[in-house]
C-alpha cells in the first residue's frame, strides 16, 4: 500500500484553516473543492486534466466512481463522502473551525456539500494525525457567487 500511496499525485494546495474557510465561504470553484479531495482518494489526472481512479483508490470508490466524482454537483458522490467520515470525526467542522452551519437563507445543496467536503478533509487529516496549519497556500479567491444556487461561472449544475 505504501508504494501505491507514493504513486498518488501530490496535492497542489496543502490543507490549512484559511483554505478550508475559503471553501466554506464559497470563494473557490466547485472543481477546486473536488481537486482537493480527488488526489487524497487516490484519483489521478490524465494529460487532458480528467481524473480517474488510480491504483491507490480504494475499491469501493473505484467501483462506484471510476471517473472524477463530482462532490458538489452530484448527490451520490456527496452522500458517499458523508458516509466515509468516521463517526468520531463527524463534528470536526464545529470543533476545529468553529463552524456552526449556514443560516436558513444560505442553505443550498452546493454549500452544504462544501461543508461535507471540508469535514471529510478534516477527517482525512485527523485519521493521519496531521495538524491543520492556520495559514497556507491559497488559490486566487473568487468573489462569492451572485447566485449561490448556480455557483461560480464554470461550476456544473447541481443535481
Amino acid at each position: 500500500m505504501a508504494a501505491a500511496q507514493a504513486a498518488t499525485p501530490p496535492c497542489p494546495y496543502p490543507l490549512s484553516r484559511a483554505l478550508l474557510e475559503a471553501v466554506l465561504a464559497d470563494r473557490t470553484s466547485d472543481r477546486f473543492v473536488c481537486e482537493l479531495i480527488w488526489p487524497r482518494l487516490g484519483y489521478e489526472p490524465d494529460a487532458a486534466g480528467r481524473w480517474s481512479a488510480g491504483p491507490a483508490t480504494a475499491a469501493g470508490w473505484r467501483e462506484a466512481f471510476p471517473l472524477e466524482p463530482q462532490f458538489i454537483a452530484e448527490r451520490p458522490p456527496s452522500v458517499a463522502l458523508t458516509r466515509a467520515i468516521p463517526r468520531e470525526h463527524k463534528q470536526l467542522l464545529k470543533e476545529q473551525l468553529g463552524f456552526g452551519g449556514y443560516r436558513i437563507g444560505e442553505l443550498y445543496p452546493r454549500r452544504t456539500r462544501r461543508a461535507t467536503a471540508v469535514n471529510w478533509l478534516l477527517a482525512h487529516l485527523a485519521a493521519r494525525a496531521e495538524p491543520l496549519p492556520v495559514t497556507g497556500l491559497l488559490p486566487e479567491l473568487l468573489a462569492e457567487p451572485a447566485d449561490p444556487v448556480r455557483g461560480h461561472p464554470g461550476d456544473l449544475p447541481v443535481t
